[in-house]
C-alpha cells in the first residue's frame, strides 16, 4: 500500500461514484462514503479496488501524498481512461455543467 498516493485513493472513490449513474443522468448527487480506514485504488490495470487499512504504516502512506484541491472533479472519459479536473463543473445555478439538459 505504500505506492498508492491520496489522490489515487480518491480517484478510486469517484469511480465508484459513478457507477450510480448519478452524473450522467442529471440526478442530484450524492455524497460518497468514505471511511476513514479504508484505502481505494485505480490499479495499473484500470481496475479500482479497495483496501481495509490500518495504523501501523500510516506515516509511510502520508510521505509523499497530496492533498486533492477542494473543486476537483474526477471523470471516466469515452476511452475508459480516469481522468480528473480543477476548475467550475457547476453552472450558477448549481446544475452539473456537463450533464444531460
Amino acid at each position: 500500500m505504500t505506492g498508492i498516493s491520496t489522490k489515487t485513493v480518491l480517484a478510486m472513490a469517484v469511480l465508484a461514484g459513478f457507477s450510480t449513474g448519478a452524473f450522467a443522468q442529471g440526478a442530484t448527487p450524492t455524497p460518497w462514503e468514505l471511511k476513514s480506514d479504508m484505502g481505494y485504488a485505480y490499479g495499473k490495470d484500470g481496475k479500482t479496488v479497495s483496501y481495509k487499512m490500518g495504523t501501523n504504516n500510516a506515516g509511510m502512506l502520508l510521505k509523499g501524498a497530496k492533498k486533492v484541491p477542494k473543486g476537483t472533479l474526477f471523470f471516466v472519459g469515452e476511452n475508459g481512461q480516469l481522468y480528473m479536473r480543477t476548475g467550475p463543473y457547476l453552472e450558477d445555478d448549481g446544475r452539473f455543467k456537463f450533464g444531460a439538459n
